[in-house]
């Protein structure tokens, strides 16, 4: 069974997609970056300002489908400048702590929100 959920309090998508996917016993969470869910603004700047943004995004959307940090089993992270790694990888053990999901870090060009400096995608394990 697969159902597309878009959790009240989150960003609104940016484009033709939803912001997490049920599909099975596993929950994916769309790419985000950083804005601000309230506002609806972008966050950008100082690199861990937007990781913390975009990792409570994440937890936001997880949360409102019932998961959590703790069930994340894989990230991808986008970076515009491979430099900033070491100061979004504090932010990121912050918030993952002893959960550490597999990841992959990837340095990209731009993102799709202008100026930007990271975009993190997330897929927990949540059997129903």
């Amino acid at each position: 069974m697969i159902e597309r959920l878009s959790p009240p309090g989150v960003a609104a998508p940016r484009g033709p997609y939803s912001p997490a996917v049920y599909a099975g016993d596993f929950i994916y969470v769309s790419g985000q970056v950083p804005v601000d869910p309230e506002t609806n603004t972008a966050v950008t700047g100082d690199i861990q300002a937007e990781t913390r943004q975009v990792l409570k995004n994440i937890t936001r959307i997880l949360e409102g489908c019932g998961s959590s940090r703790a069930d994340v089993v894989k990230c991808q992270v986008y970076l515009t400048d491979v430099k900033d790694f070491a100061a979004m990888n504090e932010v990121y053990a912050e918030y993952f702590g002893d959960s550490k999901p597999a990841r992959t870090t990837v340095a990209v060009c731009a993102l799709p929100l202008p100026g930007a400096k990271v975009e993190i995608d997330a897929i927990a394990y949540k059997p129903r």
